[in-house]
């Protein structure tokens, strides 16, 4: 796998071919337009496609998933239409293993376990709550977390997700008392300086939707002292 660093829009792609392109969202970006008429990812990756391949005319692009706008991490996006289906396929199917890392203030009881959560969508406020029973217009959501470092205030947690559901992450691990840093939405006491949650898409492995191979790619970490802390 072909590793290229763009510095264009501060672009970091970590890794493309000729059907898929992924690269590592920086906190504040926005993968696909939304209300707010802010420059979406996508769009800064299709003129990035433009330009490196001197394509005129309108880019093609897929967008197979998303991240929520103050989230960093890895984002893969289909560069032809025969692999955009694969792609999506590959989500629904459970076939792509996603791995997160979160910090949280608070200690979870346990060191490593299982979250198992009905949530609800409050599309006024965007927001979305964990019961521990069904209610009407839910969706079971399951998590898998563990402790992977404790740092100085803070603890470094690994998530896998089996489910994906609106703010998973960040509802579920909010309702075991462990708010993720910056996540005032989520009920941190403080948000971070530029608006980002310590929440970030680290790794993710799948297999390619056109020729098969094994793709595993990690995302370098957001530049900050708590996440400097973080490589283990």
């Amino acid at each position: 796998m072909k590793k290229i660093l763009s510095n264009k829009n501060n672009l970091l792609v970590l890794y493309e071919d000729n059907h898929i392109i992924v690269v590592n969202k920086r906190a504040g970006d926005i993968v696909q337009g939304d209300k707010t008429g802010d420059k979406p990812l996508s769009e800064v990756v299709k003129e990035y496609i433009a330009e490196k391949y001197n394509k005129p005319g309108n880019v093609y692009l897929g967008v197979v998933h998303r991240l929520d706008r103050p989230t960093t991490g890895l984002v893969i996006f289909a560069k032809t239409s025969k692999a955009l289906p694969r792609l999506n396929k590959l989500f629904v199917d459970k076939e792509a293993k996603k791995t997160y890392w979160a910090i949280v203030k608070n200690e979870p009881n346990k060191l490593d376990d299982t979250l198992i959560h009905w949530l609800k969508k409050n599309p006024k406020n965007n927001k979305s709550v964990a019961h521990i029973k069904e209610v009407s217009n839910s969706k079971k959501a399951i998590l898998h977390y563990k402790v992977l470092k404790k740092l100085d205030n803070y603890f470094l947690l690994e998530v896998n997700l089996e489910t994906g559901r609106h703010h998973q992450i960040r509802t579920q691990l909010a309702s075991i008392g462990c708010p993720i840093k910056g996540d005032l939405k989520y009920g941190f006491d403080r948000s971070n300086p530029d608006a980002s949650i310590h929440l970030h898409a680290r790794q993710i492995s799948f297999i390619h939707p056109v020729n098969n191979d094994i793709i595993d790619i990690t995302a370098p970490l957001p530049k900050d002292a708590i996440w400097d802390a973080c490589e283990v």
